[in-house]
This record gives C-alpha cells, sequence and structure tokens, in this order.
C-alpha cells in the first residue's frame, strides 16, 4: 500500500478512519504515533487483534500485510480513490 502524498491525504485517512472508530482524527493520530493501537483494534476478534499485534512486532509481516491486495482494496475504500 502506498504511503500518503502529502498531508491532506492523511489528515482525509485519518478523519474517514477517526469516524469509523468514533474518535477525533487528531486524537487517532496521536496515538497511532506514540504506538497506541488499543482503540484502532478494539472491533477485531481477539485472534485478528493478536494477529494484527505480531505483524507490528516483525516488520518484514508488516510490509507484507501492506502490501497485500486486501490492504490496498481497503485504503482504496477508505479514502474513496484518493
Amino acid at each position: 500500500m502506498e504511503r500518503p502524498q502529502n498531508s491532506a491525504q492523511l489528515q482525509s485517512m485519518l478523519r474517514i478512519v477517526g469516524q469509523k472508530l468514533g474518535m477525533e482524527s487528531e486524537t487517532l493520530r496521536k496515538e497511532l504515533e506514540q504506538g497506541k493501537f488499543d482503540r484502532a483494534i478494539a472491533g477485531l476478534s481477539p485472534q485478528d487483534a493478536d494477529k494484527f499485534r505480531q505483524a507490528l512486532a516483525d516488520p518484514a509481516k508488516l510490509n507484507k500485510l501492506l502490501s497485500s491486495r486486501q490492504a490496498k482494496a481497503l485504503y482504496e475504500k477508505l479514502t474513496g480513490g484518493r
């Protein structure tokens, strides 16, 4: 998955994801920057949350996850193709 190319894209993504999670985009940004993912993964099943944490701990797994077709599709869906 490509990283947002500019601040406007990043803000848009944070706003969209924040709305889905029921939190302010700035709060989401701060938590993610601090490595706090608990609120972001609160809606996942325990198994999926565990997989997510494992992927974050392993850069190779994380890169594979972010490069997956599903991650790219989710990015497109969340950003409306922007």
